[in-house]
Order: structure tokens, then C-alpha cells, then sequence
């Protein structure tokens, strides 16, 4: 009796356990480089100088303050975020910061402050004392 109720159990363990999940990417699907920790997540939600603000906070604080931003996710005000919302938050960061930086190294290239950029000014900016 203790051996067929043996071989049960065993039987059972066997064919319950899971297996290993592989993770299958699509052909041409963009990867990203998983770093430790959360950041470039963060990054990718927030924009880097809102995620730098988030790192002050308190845990509670934090949660406000992604609540609200969960609001605007919700462009149809449903309660619920789909994959397009996200995305097109995603996006609306990544632009901003995108021309946030360009506005801040645009200062250190227009050396003559004329809203353009010269040849010499960017030779200058960017290889300085090396001419």
C-alpha cells in the first residue's frame, strides 16, 4: 500500500512541476539591455530628470505622484492603461527628453549665442583644445 501511494505522489511531482519559461523574441522586436535594478525602467517611464526627482521621495510620495501620472497615461479615462497609452507615454518622455538635451548642449555649441551653429563653433565645442 505505502508503495503505490509512493509512486502517486512522485508521479504527481513529476508531471506538476513547471518548467523553465523561455522568453522568445519576435524577429526585428527592439531589445533593450536589462541593466541591474530598475533604472533604465524608471528612465524609460519618468524621462531621467523626473526619475531623479522620484529617488527623493518617500515610498508614499512616490505612489502619489505615480498615481497622478497614471491619470495622464489614461488618455480615454477608463481606469485602465493599454499597451498604446503606454507606448505613447513612453514616446511623449523620450521626445521630451530628447529636446531638453538638444536645448542644453545647443548653449555649449552656439559659441557666438546667434541660434546657429557653425562649423568652426561645433569643431571647437566639440574638439576644443585638441585643434
Amino acid at each position: 500500500r505505502a508503495l503505490p501511494a509512493l509512486l502517486l505522489v512522485l508521479a504527481a511531482g513529476a508531471l506538476g512541476k513547471p518548467t523553465a519559461r523561455q522568453e522568445r523574441a519576435r524577429p526585428g522586436a527592439a531589445q533593450h539591455e536589462d541593466r541591474p535594478g530598475f533604472q533604465y525602467d524608471h528612465e524609460a517611464f519618468l524621462g531621467k530628470e523626473e526619475a531623479r526627482s522620484f529617488d527623493q521621495l518617500s515610498p508614499e510620495e512616490s505612489r502619489e505622484r505615480l498615481g497622478k501620472i497614471v491619470d495622464r497615461i489614461d488618455d480615454n479615462k477608463d481606469g485602465y492603461i493599454t499597451t498604446e497609452e503606454l507606448k505613447t507615454w513612453i514616446k511623449r518622455v523620450q521626445k521630451r527628453y530628447i529636446y531638453e538635451n538638444v536645448a542644453k548642449v545647443w548653449k555649449d555649441y552656439d559659441l557666438n549665442k546667434d541660434d546657429k551653429i557653425a562649423w568652426e563653433e561645433y569643431k571647437q565645442a566639440t574638439y576644443g583644445y585638441y585643434l
